[in-house]
């Protein structure tokens, strides 16, 4: 590792920011159901965070690539996300909850994209290295959903908020602890092609890759929303719940670790359309085998590709097709599309858990996973898409 990388204030920001998400993806669908919320509105509560997504990373992208203080916006966002979240202890009712999530997610959704371009910046020409930053905020969320586990199979679920504050404290500190990027952040060496082809008319993989993410996010759907509440009913413990989720994710850094290997032998269109086709198997198997431990535990280690791999292709899908000083609207499309999928996955999850039940709720996001391969296999073809991202030896 480089001696200029500040890879663990870089790893630190990571850390505490998914440490957030593994405190609300496993556990906010408890806590509306705690509070006595229906499948259908615990649905639309959790879709508006998802439906900040599409509106406010191109407004904080737009923002940081004309100011160029990406930093200080993801500080800004970060004070601005733990002050939102704290007005829940003003009211718990529906409409203030539906609030609180427009507001804390709004600022939320400032701060990834605009850290992402931040790390590569720094990265400069180890970008193959971004997992090795980004596996840190799997350690994060693995700890904290594993923790939270046995907290609230301990005290209960009227402490969640102060737990979460204490989650968005610490990705406050941690961002004032990073440093500002590079001046000029040196842009990855791509392979020797990577100018030909695509990178004269690049509008078309751009739509086939946003499409596909889009379809991503949609299939994850029941699988944020519902899945402790469905592991609930299936008689599993929160506890158990809690190194089921850790699971996924600690099999998802083990992806992080290989993803270098991976990049340098596969091109990023067939990581990408193995990812999906492995998550078409998974909800499938969710929606028809939960039940069985081991079968469970197989679908939590498929993690690592539904998540892990698709994840880390599709960063540096947008690093190759974006110039440098785009690079936060970039992140910021990547952003606001997963933002659309998943805003559109918890809405559908939600009415469909409570019209079809979880079988077939879990069989339709099969079913768009597998859509989702298809459009890239097929749509995507040419030759620059089936090309390694960099040659062995750069």
């Amino acid at each position: 590792m480089s001696t200029a990388l500040p890879y663990w204030r870089l790893s630190g920001f990571y850390f505490f920011y998914f440490a957030l998400l593994g405190a609300t993806a496993p556990f906010i669908a408890l806590y509306f159901d705690y509070l006595g919320f229906s499948a259908a509105r615990i649905g639309e509560l959790i879709a508006i965070p998802m439906l900040m997504r599409c509106l406010a990373p191109n407004l904080w992208a737009w923002l940081a690539d004309r100011s160029q203080k990406r930093l200080a916006i993801v500080r800004f966002g970060a004070l601005c996300t733990l002050l939102s979240f704290a007005l829940i202890f003003i009211s718990k009712s529906f409409a203030w909850l539906a609030l609180i999530m427009v507001l804390h997610a709004f600022f939320w959704h400032a701060i990834l994209a605009q850290f992402e371009v931040i790390t590569l910046a720094h990265l400069g020409t180890q970008s193959e290295r971004y997992s090795q930053l980004r596996l840190w905020g799997s350690v994060g969320f693995m700890l904290v959903v594993i923790g939270f586990g046995y907290l609230f199979e301990q005290i209960g679920l009227e402490h969640y908020p102060w737990a979460i504050l204490a989650v968005m404290s610490g990705i406050v500190l941690s961002s004032f602890w990073v440093p500002a990027q590079p001046l000029e952040p040196v842009r990855a060496p791509v392979a020797r092609h990577a100018s030909q082809g695509l990178g004269k008319a690049p509008i078309k993989p751009m739509v086939v890759f946003l499409v596909c993410v889009t379809l991503m996010q949609l299939s994850h759907g029941p699988y944020y929303t519902f899945l402790t509440l469905y592991l609930i009913d299936l008689d599993y413990s929160r506890a158990l719940i809690g190194w089921l989720w850790a699971l996924g994710v600690l099999a998802e850094i083990g992806l992080f670790v290989i993803m270098p290997w991976l990049l340098r032998r596969m091109s990023l269109k067939h990581i990408i359309v193995i990812s999906l086709l492995l998550a078409a198997l998974r909800w499938w198997l969710l929606g028809f085998y939960a039940d069985s431990l081991m079968i469970l535990l197989f679908i939590q280690i498929l993690h690592a590709a539904t998540f892990g791999s698709f994840h880390a292709a599709a960063i540096h899908f947008v690093q190759r097709y974006f110039p440098a000083h785009k690079q936060g609207q970039g992140q910021g499309l990547y952003v606001s599309f997963s933002g659309v999928g998943g805003a559109l996955g918890a809405l559908y999850a939600g009415y469909a858990w409570q019209a079809l039940g979880a079988t077939y709720t879990f069989g339709l996001a099969a079913a768009v996973a597998l859509l989702a391969a298809l459009i890239m296999l097929f749509a995507l073809t040419t030759a620059d898409s089936t090309q390694p991202v960099l040659e062995k030896g750069e």
